[in-house]
């Protein structure tokens, strides 16, 4: 499906262990969830407990460290870490595998829930539409002419909620921390002026590709983004994308709809469901290219 000139877009985040479990000052268990790691000591969290803590509130960790409790930020905590957090993850950490998994995280699990070419730190769920790609097959598409560029989005636990307004468009999206940098928009852009197509692993980076083209071309990013993709928006950047097969109801179905269009979807998962595909993180793929509702 590949082929010569064309371009792969990966997203090369890496995921972080930002699964930490915590005990309150009133002896209780809690259990934080990293968010994203906004400076060396402080991050954005989620934090399960019976009683919200408050402001003020340290959470007792691993090795003598802790987490105070700084303010709410919606449905998130701010938290301010008595230790550098990365190597704190790193060594006291567990991967945060999907909640529809339901088991925890193994020592495989560690290698396996992450791409070969992720480098740039800051994930909490992997860019797993990239999980189908081992570095032989890379090299071979290099190989065939397909050339290879790289943006960064770290992927925040909101990837896994599900839509909760019926009225699509008054869903939010968490915010998440994309760079696009100069190097891979003139990758797009000459691929594009020769005649190949821009082809994004996954759609962390579609959306990483057009946040950066949000003024019509694309140009480089740093910075934040909440794009929500719904049906009717129109692509600037993506010519085809390689994606899972995602969760009702999210986010990510509704991008994906928006790409290939809805009726054309719908009938992809229904011959995915009958026969037996593997859906969400660790299962299979497909190869959408732009379509409209009638196109099935």
């Amino acid at each position: 499906m590949l082929r010569a000139g064309d371009l792969l877009v990966m997203n090369d985040t890496r995921v972080i262990k930002a699964r930490l479990a915590a005990v309150k000052d009133t002896g209780g268990r809690a259990e934080i969830l990293i968010e994203r790691v906004q400076s060396e000591r402080r991050a954005l969290a989620h934090v399960r407990a019976s009683k919200s803590p408050k402001p003020g509130a340290r959470l007792r960790l691993a090795a003598g460290a802790t987490a105070e409790v700084q303010q709410r930020a919606g449905g998130l905590y701010v938290l301010d870490f008595s230790s550098d957090i990365l190597p704190f993850l790193d060594a006291h950490g567990d991967v945060p595998l999907p909640p529809y998994l339901a088991r925890d995280a193994d020592d495989e699990d560690v290698e396996r829930y992450q791409t070969v070419y992720a480098r740039d730190p800051g994930a909490v769920a992997a860019p797993t539409a990239g999980l189908h790609f081992d570095q032989q097959m890379l090299d071979e598409t290099r190989d065939a002419g397909v050339s290879h560029a790289f943006v960064t989005l770290h992927v925040g636990a909101g990837t896994f909620q599900s839509l909760r307004d019926e009225d699509i468009e008054k869903n939010r999206l968490h915010t998440e921390r994309v760079q696009v940098s100069e190097a891979c928009c003139e990758a797009v852009r000459n691929t594009r002026q020769a005649g190949g197509r821009v082809i994004a692993i996954g759609t962390t980076s579609v959306r990483a590709l057009e946040s950066a083209s949000a003024n019509g071309e694309i140009e480089p990013f740093a910075g934040e983004t909440d794009m929500f993709i719904l049906p009717g928006y129109r692509f600037r950047s993506v010519d085809a994308m390689i994606t899972n097969f995602h969760l009702p109801q999210s986010s990510l179905l509704m991008l994906v709809a928006a790409f290939a269009g809805k009726e054309r979807i719908l009938s992809a998962y229904r011959h995915a469901v009958r026969e037996k595909y593997r859906f969400f993180s660790y299962g299979d793929a497909m190869f959408l290219t732009p379509g409209v509702d009638s196109e099935v």
